[in-house]
């Protein structure tokens, strides 16, 4: 192992592990929502229509203060500012616990809505906006240390945490909602917000006292060994095939950059339709409706071959050094997946099987996306880019839960949600090949 390989290691091994338990956290506070509803949907009478909106309202919020929050990481650093949106998420999410009763004075009748359904979109928004940065953030702070070539093993190995935080979060939330409801005259699913919401607000700390603002900063790197990092990241910059400036503008001006933008939208549309939705799908294919620790333990099973499956591509997509294909193909798998489960509905084990491979594709997409963008751009025009191109796409998030939910509630086919999504992951594909061309400037 020669020197630069030994502080990669020491690199990784430093840094990995707090972000991706971040990570989990993140995404765990981020769906756990999904498993709330089985009751909480019930006990507080929310049509799918309202579930729907009020899942995918985060990505408004979200949306609204991206680019200012990655802004003020550039500006104020890692580790205040990322401990600051952990530490205040986990605020936000442990009052969903009281969603229904938070005295929002005249709001709700401004809006023409009930206190509980109000106090929902107001708290999905209100995340939104304390998570925002997040993501992004991340993604910025690992091209501080790492060149383009070790990025798609690094970012997918940071993403396996959605995996993780579904392969936990599904069998924690249904045990949380099963065996607490009725302890202390509280259901089930005010204690999963309260006891889901603590780990975001320690991490916070942690990530305050542990995470170094970038290689400069280091404590258990030498001289030569930080020295070694920005060469590294230096060396890799020199040899993008992207923007080679540092301005906010070329950004945004880059036909490519707006390629991605909306291929990504689309991508996260699924993901979320997904995430917010499968308690309830598992539900209506046979898995018990009261079994809540069952609904969960059978999600493992797409979650877990999934994260298996992400962390594949990503390596053979480093050691080939190829993307547009890996990425376009998880895509394709992904309609594959939602044509499947359409046709095989509601029969419980095609059906699962169905979803394995839709959340294979999602899985392995986006574990792999975020090495594009990061070699487009650099300096400046990466802060403002990357923060643009998770904003907008994660306005999917918005609509992939809606979609599903409006779709449910109308007279069309009650597959028709899968139908719909298949042709966004069609069209998501045929953008990330569009991006990808050898560089020609569009317009």
């Amino acid at each position: 192992m020669n020197q630069k390989e030994q502080t990669y290691k020491i690199v990784s091994r430093k840094l990995i592990p707090i972000l991706f338990i971040s990570y989990v956290v993140s995404f765990l506070d981020r769906v756990n929502i999904g498993y709330a509803k089985l009751q909480m949907a019930a006990d507080l009478g929310y049509s799918d229509v309202v579930y729907g909106f009020g899942a995918g309202i985060f990505f408004i919020g979200y949306f609204l203060f991206e680019v200012p929050s990655n802004i003020m990481l550039h500006r104020l650093g890692a580790r205040v500012w990322i401990s600051r949106i952990m530490f205040t998420w986990g605020i936000v999410s442990g009052l969903f616990a009281f969603v229904d009763v938070i005295p929002w004075g005249p709001l709700p009748a401004m809006f023409g809505l009930p206190d509980h359904e109000f106090g929902l979109y107001a708290l999905r928004f209100l995340l939104g906006l304390s998570e925002a940065g997040f993501f992004p953030g991340i993604i910025l702070y690992l091209t501080y240390w790492y060149p383009a070539a070790m990025r798609g093993r690094t970012i997918a190995s940071f993403m396996f945490g959605i995996a993780v935080a579904n392969i936990i979060g599904g069998p924690l939330s249904g045990f949380l909602m099963e065996y607490l409801h009725g302890i202390g005259a509280w259901q089930g699913w005010r204690w999963l917000f309260i006891i889901e919401a603590v780990p975001a607000v320690v991490m916070g700390v942690v990530l305050y006292l542990k995470l170094p603002n970038g290689p400069r900063q280091a404590p258990w790197l030498t001289e030569s060994q930080k020295q070694d990092v920005l060469d590294a990241v230096a060396s890799s910059q020199e040899h993008t095939s992207g923007t080679a400036n540092h301005s906010f503008r070329q950004a945004f001006s880059d036909s490519r950059v707006w390629l991605l933008t909306f291929a990504n939208m689309l991508g996260i549309t699924i993901t979320y339709a997904i995430n917010f939705w499968l308690p309830t799908i598992l539900t209506e294919i046979g898995v018990g409706k009261q079994d809540y620790l069952m609904v969960g333990l059978v999600s493992l099973i797409p979650w877990g071959i999934g994260g298996l499956v992400m962390i594949v591509m990503a390596r053979n997509s480093d050691r080939t050094q190829e993307r547009r294909w890996h990425i376009a193909g998880s895509l394709l798998a992904c309609t594959v997946g939602l044509l499947m489960f359409a046709l095989v509905d509601p029969d419980p084990v095609p059906s699962i099987i169905a979803i394995t491979i839709v959340t294979s594709g999602t899985l392995a997409y986006g574990g792999l996306f975020w090495s594009l963008p990061t070699t487009l751009l650099r300096g400046s025009a990466a802060v403002a880019g990357i923060a643009m191109i998770n904003s907008i796409s994660n306005l999917g998030g918005q609509i992939g839960p809606e979609v599903i939910g409006r779709l449910r509630s109308s007279s069309y086919h009650p597959d028709a949600p899968f139908y719909v999504l298949a042709c966004f992951t069609l069209v998501s594909a045929f953008l990330v090949y569009m991006a990808t061309r050898p560089h020609k400037k569009i317009g």
